[in-house]
């Protein structure tokens, strides 16, 4: 609960579950990201995708690029803002995780931080 309320408190925006989902997906799985394939595996519909890529792209958390092999293509991107929002929420949570065990790095132990490079 101090995870959340800390996360509400950082000023960050609000992000909903299924942005966050799409986010930490297009961070975390390798790419390339199309809205095809992220729709299929959250199980939702193109347009729910296309829907939070709008609000995380204003945001720029996420980009879209279009594939110069073949113009029809649409990638999903990372972007700088992006990882920088992540990298801050990761350490709201190591130091939530720290404060309530008195241990720092629990988070990092079980393996739910980004992977950087």
């Amino acid at each position: 609960m101090q995870t959340l309320i800390g996360y509400v408190r950082s000023g960050q925006p609000d992000l909903t579950n299924r942005q966050m989902a799409l986010l930490l997906l297009v961070y975390l799985t390798p790419g390339p990201h199309t809205v095809r394939g992220l729709a299929h595996i959250l199980g939702v519909s193109k347009p729910v995708i296309t829907r939070a890529l709008n609000t995380l792209g204003t945001l720029g958390y996420l980009r879209r690029v279009r594939d110069e092999a073949d113009r029809r293509n649409v990638f999903v991107a990372k972007t700088s803002i992006g990882q920088e929002f992540l990298e801050r929420f990761e350490r709201n949570i190591e130091q939530q995780e720290g404060a309530g065990s008195g241990r720092r790095g629990a988070a990092k132990e079980r393996g739910i931080l980004l992977q950087h490079g």
